[in-house]
């Protein structure tokens, strides 16, 4: 009986995706080139990954939304699908500053390297704004994750990145997130899957 709930449990997963598999698909669809740049979140390993050219440049340790994967407003989750770099803020705010409708408060957070989920949801460093590009998924009235504010970001709360913790966002620890604010672009695709495979 276990054993038949356990096979029953992981049907109901999604397969899992290739880099390969992700870069052709937005190849096809969204006028990607292999030589540029693009960011895949995996959301089953806490992980984001700067691909270019089918390889992965750089590995980020990140913290996807507590609530889980969804793309209904005011659920809380992180959706999936392809995204867009909307815009960028925090480019001269100093480490740890934090943000209040993407502007610059001119305060510090404290940086908690504990497990701790504190009961604020500061935004600090910097923010990459995302926009869905795909209707129905992302995109469109109720599940617009531009309108959701999902944000790629940095967080006080250090010692909450590698497991789920945010309330929709893709949080980072604020020394990478200031690192990937330089070596990324508004317009650069960022796509959002359950699980992948081969990075």
């Amino acid at each position: 009986m276990i054993v038949v709930l356990i096979a029953l449990l992981l049907s109901f997963q999604t397969s899992p995706v290739t880099i390969q598999s992700v870069s052709s698909n937005l190849q096809k669809k969204f006028g990607y080139k292999k030589e540029q740049r693009f960011l895949l979140v995996n959301i089953e390993k806490q992980e984001m990954y700067l691909v270019k050219n089918d390889s992965v440049e750089k590995t980020y340790r990140i913290s996807s939304s507590k609530s889980g994967i969804g793309n209904k407003q005011g659920s809380g989750k992180t959706p999936l699908g392809v995204h867009r770099i909307a815009e960028k803020f925090g480019k001269t705010a100093k480490p740890n500053t934090i943000f209040v409708g993407r502007k610059d408060t001119g305060k510090v957070a404290t940086v908690i390297k504990d497990s701790i989920d504190t009961a604020e949801d500061h935004v600090t460093s910097r923010i990459l704004w995302l926009t869905g590009l795909e209707n129905g998924i992302n995109k469109g009235k109720g599940i617009d994750s531009h309108s959701r504010y999902i944000y790629i970001h940095g967080t006080p709360e250090e010692g909450l990145i590698g497991t789920p913790a945010s309330h929709g966002c893709i949080r980072m620890y604020n020394k990478d997130v200031i690192e990937l604010f330089d070596l990324v672009s508004a317009g650069m695709l960022v796509v959002m899957e359950e699980r992948v495979k081969n990075k």
